[in-house]
């Protein structure tokens, strides 16, 4: 989006690459921006460029190019994203939006045409794809014609909203993963637009967005809510953050994947604390990268919980630009514009940092990740042993007591998705001595008669954007496959395998080097391109198999080669998630158990009844790139991409409403007109005090957007389950929460609905479930119990505990919560986007005081709150702190002082206005 910066520092210049001359932005112009960080750089010209003289002036951009390092962030800029990316899931809902916002503008007396992305905004379908059919040569048309059963109406819906809107396109189903997509064709790394050159940026709605860092582009996952404002022209609100120069020496070792090295990042970074910060790598290893590999590590950004974690640019940029079909004109551009600007990668420089961390990539060992959080890693050779010492926590007979015979660590507190009863199972002894429970049960399936017990692998699947856009790994694993086969191993019958590929050129390249029988004689054949399992779409296990493991309250595991295994995200019947490399995925799914020791124990044995060990069949490094280097080649993507926006058959066939408003189908379970604006007005409601309000949920530690609005399957007896069923939808075709965003009464029932949520309202009880104190108490479902508080106008807060909405940039997490009439969350700490999608959803966002909790201030839940000094807000200033008053049953209170977590004056605006969209809305019809 051009337009006219007032050009104070007088850095307006141009630029000549080849032929073409472009205006750009130089940075040396301001003082002190020669030693700052590559993204800092990047927010400099972005500064520059969109110079206002009103929102953007000359001291945002002296405070930035003179910015200290040290200092704790306190300047607010503005920083004006080039593009906004989504995904399907995260996309319906803005749409909805934005077709909501047309007729809002409308009834306001503006004009409906206003409401259009002002910046290019680009949506992937992704991550509908769900594994109803695996181990079978047609799941890919099985699974896909699934896909558009249950959701034509989403599909025909986009299908309008790229006719409607401009600067607006669909990916369709199929293609691949929204953040390898971005990477291989949508990522310009620097944009050409309105005879300007410019750094590419981009926020998206899905927290993995930080992928594209991996080729130098800066941007970030937010809330649905903040991509819809950037669509519209909205900057994004941000404090001038801290970098944490994260300096890469040395190089991998054999039998090294990427995988294992962002699992250690991610570990050196949760510990470090990067919440709110910039990470940027440099140093003489970032050169011994390759681009997958970066693009493996920008991914996790949400993991260690960094807003990017970006790598500057390089040869190893251009290199990859051109392998996956880019022009020459724009890779020369690319290469021109980073060297004008400082921009391009010099491994001896150290730019000013906030705080400096370090790893040899010498030093990293193979490794997984699990059960529960991304950031817990365990090295290889301490998988067994760390699976034997967290299984008694997943156990009912080991839940608060010894099992007979059996020695557990005193120490192993209860981990979420653990249930307090107590049962029967025998215990069994294992051959080195050490002890585990146990529960045989005897399964018969179509594939043969076996035993099923706690730590059986039930789903070992090769997916999402993390690893399915690494060549490395990915070959990797089908040359172990191919080993495996060849020595005559198979995967063991209880477990479901799948392959979901990040998009089509890996079935390219594998068909080249000949990969796909060999995969598929394990089981992994291809089951659509998508997120599938990491989403939560890992589809039904067996009957049979599921019936025992639930029948028996068996824990069993799955492996798979994502970013993302918190609890009940993974599939209803899995207690324990472990994250791998895809070639340790394969390997699980022939060891069959988390209770395997590689090194010590066979896989199997081959046709002259020899042992084969996981050594015996894991590919040299060497192997691996030969045959990479034979098989992947430029034509690969420039065939795949040629003509990625026009869908296939059935996409072009799909029946499309036309005209600028939508015509909304009142029968629709997936799409229906929210309710955010109605009965708005252009004058602003003072915001007020709470008082009288009561705890929807208290909850602890690490509670996720997963936990607070779940993606994966529907229960039929839940209350999203409920009205479906009363809407004439039969359990088949309930579909998944994240299908059905687009219908915000769906969504607000399954509100904290997700299967592993534990209440501390309750004693032991797992799911959507609260007390209603209206009833006097009364156990009912967290939707029930909110329409009753409504009904009588009563408030709600929610108590929490740290990390608070870590996970997926999920703006359901925040609508649900808003619509379920709660005024105020109140916790020890944010994770960056679930903060700020409250304030966008109007809903205030507070934080106990430093070093107190709900626990030690002996809250329990029971108490009445009244919360005074919010109506300072009305006046212009955010009060640092607000006064809570806790009134027990008996009569007694606890006070304390709340911090007020409205970190910026746009922010306040924001909340002042009720939320995001109001505010934009009411900027758009005043302008």
């Amino acid at each position: 989006m051009s337009q006219e910066s007032v050009n104070s520092f007088g850095a307006k210049d141009t630029l000549e690459v080849g032929d073409a001359s472009y205006e750009v932005f130089r940075l040396d112009k301001v003082e002190g921006s020669q030693t700052l960080p590559y993204s800092l750089k990047v927010l400099l010209e972005n500064l520059l460029r969109t110079e206002d003289g009103a929102n953007i002036t000359a001291d945002h951009i002296r405070a930035l190019g003179g910015w200290d390092e040290k200092a704790e962030p306190d300047t607010e800029i503005q920083f004006t994203p080039a593009r906004v990316i989504m995904q399907d899931f995260t996309g319906v809902p803005c749409i909805v939006d934005l077709a909501t916002m047309r007729e809002a503008v409308a009834d306001l007396g503006g004009d409906p045409a206003r409401i259009n992305p002002l910046a290019p905004a680009e949506l992937v379908i992704d991550h509908s794809v769900q594994i109803d059919s695996a181990g079978n040569p047609r799941s890919f048309q099985i699974n896909q014609d699934f896909e558009y059963q249950r959701n034509n109406e989403r599909y025909q819906f986009l299908r309008w909203g790229q006719t409607a809107f401009d600067d607006f396109v669909v990916v369709p189903p199929g293609t691949g993963i929204v953040h390898q997509v971005n990477i291989e064709r949508l990522a310009r790394v620097t944009m050409s637009r309105g005879g300007q050159a410019y750094p590419d940026t981009c926020v998206g709605t899905d927290s993995h967005t930080t992928m594209v860092n991996g080729l130098g582009v800066l941007g970030w996952g937010v809330g649905g809510i903040e991509a819809e404002a950037a669509m519209l022209g909205q900057p994004v609100s941000m404090l001038i953050p801290r970098v944490v120069g994260f300096k890469l020496t040395g190089s991998m070792n054999a039998g090294v994947t990427a995988t294992d090295v962002v699992l250690t990042i991610t570990e050196i970074l949760r510990k470090h604390g990067v919440v709110g910060k910039f990470v940027e790598f440099y140093g003489e290893g970032v050169g011994e990268l390759p681009l997958a590999n970066r693009a493996t590590i920008g991914n996790m950004s949400p993991e260690f919980g960094s807003t990017c974690a970006i790598f500057p640019i390089d040869d190893v940029t251009l290199d990859y630009l051109r392998l996956t079909g880019r022009d020459e004109e724009q890779v020369a551009l690319v290469e021109a514009y980073a060297k004008l600007q400082g921009m391009w990668l010099d491994p001896s420089a150290e730019a000013r940092y906030s705080e400096l961390v370090e790893l040899d990539l010498s030093t990293v060992v193979p490794s997984i990740a699990g059960p529960k959080r991304p950031q817990d890693r365990i090295v290889l050779t301490e998988a067994k042993e760390s699976f034997r010492k967290v299984l008694p926590t997943y156990v009912k007979n080991a839940e608060g007591g010894d099992v007979e015979g059996a020695s557990f660590p005193a120490s192993d507190a209860p981990a979420q998705g653990s249930d307090p009863e107590s049962g029967g199972a025998a215990p069994a002894t294992e051959g080195n001595g050490s002890s585990r429970p146990s529960r045989k049960v005897s399964v018969t399936t179509d594939k043969g008669t076996f035993e099923l017990d706690h730590g059986h692998v039930a789903i070992a699947s090769i997916t999402s954007c993390t690893n399915t856009s690494n060549p490395s790994v990915m070959m990797a694993a089908a040359m172990l496959a191919k080993n495996a086969n060849e020595r005559g191993l198979k995967a063991k019958p209880w477990v479901k395998t799948s392959m979901a590929p990040g998009s089509q050129v890996v079935t390219g390249y594998y068909d080249k080097a000949g990969m796909w029988p060999h995969l598929e004689a394990l089981g992994y054949h291809l089951v659509g391109y998508g997120c599938a399992t990491c989403i939560g779409n890992s589809g039904p296990l067996d009957d049979e198999i599921s019936q025992a493991i639930n029948d028996n309250d068996l824990s069993v595991s799955a492996v798979l080669s994502g970013n993302r295994n918190f609890e009940g995200r993974i599939s209803p019947d899995v207690k324990m998630n472990y994250l791998a490399s895809p070639p340790l995925v394969i390997a699980y799914a022939l060891a069959g158990t988390m209770d395997f020791d590689f090194d010590a124990e066979p896989l199997g044995q081959d046709s002259e009844g020899k042992d084969v060990y996981l050594k015996d069949i894991w590919p040299s490094p060497e192997d691996v790139e030969r045959t990479i280097s034979e098989s992947i080649s430029r034509d690969l993507f420039v065939a795949d991409y040629q003509d990625v926006f026009a869908g296939d058959e059935r996409w072009q066939g799909l029946q499309t409403p036309e005209g600028k408003t939508f015509a909304w189908d009142q029968e629709s379970t997936y799409v229906r007109k929210p309710s955010y604006f109605d009965g708005m007005t252009m004058e602003l409601t003072p915001v007020e005090d709470i008082s009288g309000a009561r705890v929807l949920a208290k909850l602890g530690d690490s509670v996720t957007t997963d936990h607070i609005s779940p993606a994966g399957s529907i229960k039929a007896d839940s209350p999203a389950g409920t009205y479906l069923a009363e809407h004439g939808v039969e359990r088949k075709d309930f579909n998944s929460y994240g299908s059905r965003r687009g219908n915000h009464e769906v969504m607000v029932r399954g509100t904290f609905a997700n299967i592993r949520l534990k209440n501390l309202l309750l004693d032991g009880v797992e799911g959507g479930y609260t007390r209603n104190f209206l009833a006097g108490g009364e156990q009912t479902t967290i939707y029930e119990a909110s329409e009753a508080y409504q009904e009588a106008g009563v408030p709600l807060v929610i108590l929490g505990g740290k990390e608070y909405g870590s996970g997926s940039s999920r703006d359901w997490a925040a609508k649900g919560t808003r619509l379920l009439g709660v005024k105020a969350v109140i916790t020890e700490s944010y994770e960056r986007i679930h903060r700020s999608n409250l304030i966008g959803m109007g809903v205030l966002p507070l934080q106990f005081p430093q070093g107190e909790s709900a626990d030690s201030l002996g809250l329990d839940g029971t108490e009445t709150f009244d919360i005074s000094g919010v109506t300072e807000l009305n006046e212009g200033r955010t009060p640092k702190t607000v006064h809570v008053t806790a009134t027990k049953e008996g009569g007694e209170t606890v006070e304390f002082d709340a911090v007020v977590r409205i970190d910026t004056p746009g922010e306040r605006d924001y909340y002042l206005n009720d939320g995001i969209l109001q505010y934009v809305l009411r900027s758009l019809v005043t302008a």
